[in-house]
């Protein structure tokens, strides 16, 4: 089943072109790692992909539907978990949040949706964290409750954006090993920054710098590479190097 359906897409910011003819299909439990540049248009496509920003030209779809239109069926981590870490708030409220349907601020949550937010957490391995302050938590602890967060919408599509910033190597397999395991059940679409681990854990390669070049793990572990326009960059090089 095709998740996303990006056709001939461009965007620019005023004068400035940051993407340029994007074509990408995501199918259902792939796991895409995004890479490239800084100022490439990672983010950029993201947000597009998320319905934030609209492509001044061509087509982007989730589920069949235009962009402009939300889904209950995505979920999102943003990439800065530092944010309000002074905030008197404990990882379970942090994780009801993503109850985006439920909110009820004035009466609280119901005995299910701090059920389903326990669920989450026992997911990620954060349960026996849940009435610590967040603002307590190491960032690979706090990305761990970001998830988490998104799970409680049961998205079938979970979009991470460098998720592994600004943790130590420990933490980023931690990470990424969770990736996989959700993967079993949901599509996951990551920008990451760290090509080493995109080539142990992704599917599927987009390598984006304004053009995206798309690269298929599968046939690169056989050592024949699949690429579009005859490209050559750091995934297939590197893939390589793993092999010597």
């Amino acid at each position: 089943m095709g998740i996303i359906k990006i056709e001939n897409v461009s965007f620019s910011y005023e004068d400035e072109l940051v993407l340029e003819n994007i074509n990408l299909h995501v199918s259902t439990k792939d796991f895409l790692a995004i890479i490239g540049p800084n100022g490439g248009g990672k983010s950029t496509l993201l947000q597009l992909i998320l319905g934030v920003l609209q492509p001044k030209s061509g087509t982007i779809t989730l589920f069949g539907e235009k962009t402009d239109k939300k889904s209950m069926r995505v979920g999102y981590v943003p990439q800065n978990t530092n944010v309000n870490t002074h905030f008197p708030i404990k990882v379970l409220e942090v994780v009801m949040m993503g109850h985006t349907g439920s909110k009820r601020p004035f009466i609280g949550y119901g005995k299910d949706e701090i059920a389903c937010a326990m669920s989450s957490l026992t997911q990620v391995g954060m349960e026996a964290f849940a009435q610590k302050k967040i603002g307590d938590l190491s960032g690979g602890e706090r990305q761990r409750v970001m998830i988490a967060r998104a799970l409680c919408a049961h998205p079938t599509l979970l979009l991470l954006d460098e998720p592994t910033a600004n943790i130590d190597a420990k933490g980023q397999k931690k990470i990424y090993e969770l990736l996989k395991k959700l993967n079993e059940d949901i599509t996951i679409v990551v920008i990451s920054h760290d090509i080493a681990i995109s080539l142990e854990y992704a599917k599927k390669v987009a390598y984006i710098n304004k053009t995206l070049s798309f690269h298929d793990m599968s046939h690169l572990k056989r050592n024949k590479f699949f690429t579009q326009n005859e490209h050559f960059c750091e995934v297939e090089l590197l893939s390589l190097v793993a092999k010597l």
